[in-house]
Formats: structure tokens, sequence, C-alpha cells
């Protein structure tokens, strides 16, 4: 495992010492963890919507949506309701 040095203020590590019963190092690292994580599931999820197929999809999904639209305005009209 990797070894990394933090700065972090005067006031701040006094209060980390009013709380011994919290194991500092294993949070940080939990913490930095869990970000990295999450990180890289954002990554390869917009590395997923950027792909063709996923581009097609999106294309398709939109004008569909279009479509709904425009069918619903039509009908509003034919009721006579717009």
């Amino acid at each position: 495992m990797v070894s990394i040095t933090l700065s972090i203020p005067e006031e701040v590590r006094e209060q980390m010492k009013r709380f011994s019963e919290i194991n500092w190092s294993a949070f940080v690292r939990s913490c930095i963890e869990s970000k990295a994580k999450e990180l890289a599931w954002k990554q390869e999820m917009l590395e997923k919507l950027n792909s063709p197929e996923e581009q097609e999809l999106i294309k398709w999904s939109v004008e569909l949506g279009r479509k709904a639209k425009e069918e619903r305005l039509k009908d509003l009209k034919k009721r006579k309701l717009l």
C-alpha cells in the first residue's frame, strides 16, 4: 500500500485529537476509495453514452418523443381543446 501525506489546518488537527476513537487514516482512506470508485463509474457511463450504439438509441428515443408530442397536439386540436 502507498502512503500519502495530507496537510490540514491546526484547528482541525486539534478537533481530530478530541475524537481519538476514530481511526482517521482508515476514514480518509475509505473516503478516497469511495470517491475514486464513483469517478470511475461516472467515466465508464460517459464512455458508454458516447458509444455509437448509445447515440443511435438516444436519437431514436428523442424522435419517438417528438412523434408522441405531435400526435398529442393533433389529438388536442381535433378535440378543439387547443
